[in-house]
């Protein structure tokens, strides 16, 4: 159940803004057949809301050289403590208490190369969205910076070969 109610003019601008994300407000009334001060509070309620969680620019990863997409299923160490935390040392002073989990997602913040990252049902526990310039800088991240944190005992990797639909946009009815 959402937490904010949508009247069907506000589903069609929240299609509009998915799709384009630049139109005036001016537009967006024209596009839904409200005036602009309506238009612009409804607009003002679904950010406040969180509904609309903000803006961005879509950029193209191969126009940027990141043309190595792959999918990593993580699998992290469930009991004891994080390496570190055991032997008494500075930095795991930092992490008492804390869990493999948090552990993990607090670094999986600090990774550019991960794009996304979610947790999972099944044998694994995350599923990690990389995306790089090549196998050398997938190798890298993988075998330096994920293979090292202390909480991962797994990996798999499935590498994309195409990518023939992907979209931002939610399916709003």
């Amino acid at each position: 159940m959402p937490d904010t109610e949508l009247d069907a003019i506000d589903r069609r601008i929240l299609a509009i803004l998915q799709q384009e994300g630049r139109l005036s407000n001016q537009e967006i009334a024209e596009r839904v057949n409200l005036s602009p001060s309506p238009c612009l509070r409804r607009i003002r309620r679904l950010e406040e809301s969180g509904v609309i969680r903000g803006y961005v620019a879509l950029l193209d990863a191969k126009q940027l050289g990141l043309d190595l997409l792959a999918f990593v299923n993580v699998r992290l160490e469930k009991r004891g403590t994080p390496t570190g935390a055991a032997r008494g040392d500075a930095a795991a002073h930092a992490h008492a208490g804390v869990t493999h989990a948090e552990l993990f997602r607090a670094a999986v913040q600090t990774w550019p190369e991960v794009i996304a990252c979610h947790a999972m049902t099944g044998e694994m526990d995350y599923l990690l969205r990389v995306q790089v310039e090549d196998m050398a800088r997938f190798s890298h991240f993988v075998q330096d910076v994920l293979l090292h944190h202390p909480s991962v005992i797994d990996v798999k990797t499935s590498f994309s070969l195409e990518t023939f639909k992907e979209t931002t946009a939610l399916p709003i009815r």
